[in-house]
């Protein structure tokens, strides 16, 4: 072995990605006594509403402080403009992260745990005489620096870098998302002041905001996130802000930040290359259809690719790696089918959009959406309104059901 190699470091695994996923997966590693390297691309913030569920804070143990906003309404606008309020009944609520702020907390908590955090840019994944993955990066000085590793997780994002090198014939298609991080309106910017709302989301349903997506304003507590996203390349994601932010009176608000970033369509076939490489979260397209919601379900995969990981180092078995997207698809292939049809037919056009909308009038509807965000899982509990939504849903669909302009 050549010197160079000699002084290379060693690892248990190399995490690529640090933000929910990668900070996940090297945290629970870590925290099982494996030597663990997390390598972070500092300096950016991934676009994203910040919505998480209550059930992500008790599964992850992560402490309610970090919430900016507890949002505890939604309101969903069609194209007609007409609103539909869906309040959340009890002590529910949609909690709202910064995720500059949430991804640093994870980072440190695994650092804390013992994983070793480094600041640098993936470049190359290759393998040693031993046969051993290297990973290759360039740190902040520019500098290149290589570590070896038993098993590397690409959690790298939606174009990782990590799944084009290690998975050449795995993809998937993409949703662009775009927004922009705004000052929350005072009382002092009236018409903004009237119609914000900073324990409620919005949701737009319109062809000029979204072809084949939605709109939304999520509250940050100081700040509002006012975005849009779509898979139409030729559709002008910039102009669409600027009419949501002039509907909504937030023109005149000051604009901190502009962020964008493809969000995966559906959770790709295989997640590792059937040796050593493994990918989760974004890189392994696992966000929700229809709502596009992917911090839960990134950090849920990041906990069963560590624990597939685990498995592996501790039997040297490859087969290990693929139970990961097994107990994933198995929890949450039913929840991904559902909302993946309700994509396909009511974000259609707008004739279809003003008839979703109408539906979401349904106090059975609204229940369950929020049981069903709030519980990760299609509510068992209420077998009547499971059916009573499905006639409902047939009704609309077939436009037997009128809807209701305002």
């Amino acid at each position: 072995m050549s010197d160079a190699s000699a002084a290379r470091e060693s690892y248990d695994c190399v995490v690529v990605g640090g933000g929910p996923t990668g900070a996940t997966v090297a945290h629970e590693l870590a925290e099982a006594g494996h030597k663990i390297m997390l390598l972070d691309k500092s300096g950016r913030i991934k676009p994203c509403g910040g919505a998480v569920p209550p059930r992500l804070l008790k599964d992850f143990n992560i402490p309610r402080s970090l919430l900016v906003a507890e949002v505890k309404a939604a309101c969903i606008v069609s194209p007609s403009a007409r609103r539909v309020d869906m309040p959340i009944d009890g002590t529910g609520y949609v909690g709202m992260v910064d995720r500059e702020e949430f991804d640093e907390w994870l980072r440190v908590r695994a650092a804390a745990s013992g994983a070793v955090r480094l600041s640098g840019t993936f470049q190359t994944l290759s393998r040693d005489a031993s046969g051993m993955s290297v990973v290759t990066f360039a740190a902040k000085d520019g500098t290149k620096v290589s570590a070896s590793a038993r098993c590397v997780v690409g959690a790298d994002g939606a174009l990782s870098a990590v799944a084009r090198q290690a998975l050449p014939d795995v993809r998937t298609k993409f949703v662009f998302a775009y927004h922009e991080i705004v000052r929350a309106p005072e009382k002092a910017d009236n018409v903004a002041a009237a119609l914000f709302d900073g324990k409620r989301c919005d949701v737009y349903y319109d062809a000029r905001l979204s072809p084949d997506f939605y709109g939304w304003i999520f509250p940050h507590g100081e700040t509002v996130s006012v975005g849009t996203g779509s898979a139409n390349k030729g559709f002008s994601l910039k102009a669409a802000v600027r009419e949501l932010r002039t509907a909504s009176g937030l023109t005149g608000v000051e604009t901190i930040r502009r962020e964008g970033a493809p969000i995966p369509l559906k959770p790709l076939k295989r997640w590792d290359n059937r040796r050593d490489v493994i990918v989760a979260g974004d890189a392994a397209g696992v966000v929700a259809p229809a709502s596009g919601e992917g911090i839960y379900y990134a950090m849920y995969s990041g906990r069963l690719v560590a624990d597939a990981v685990a498995q592996f180092l501790k039997t040297g078995d490859a087969r290990a790696l693929a139970t990961a997207r097994k107990r994933f698809m198995t929890a949450h292939r039913t929840v991904f089918w559902v909302l993946g049809v309700m994509q396909h037919f009511w974000y259609r056009n707008d004739k279809r959009r003003e008839r979703f909308v109408s539906m979401c009038a349904d106090k059975d509807v609204q229940s369950l959406t929020w049981q069903s965000y709030m519980h990760k899982e299609l509510v068992r509990t209420k077998p009547i309104a499971h059916v009573k939504i499905f006639i409902k849903d047939l009704a609309h669909l077939a436009g037997i059901v009128p809807t209701h302009r305002s």
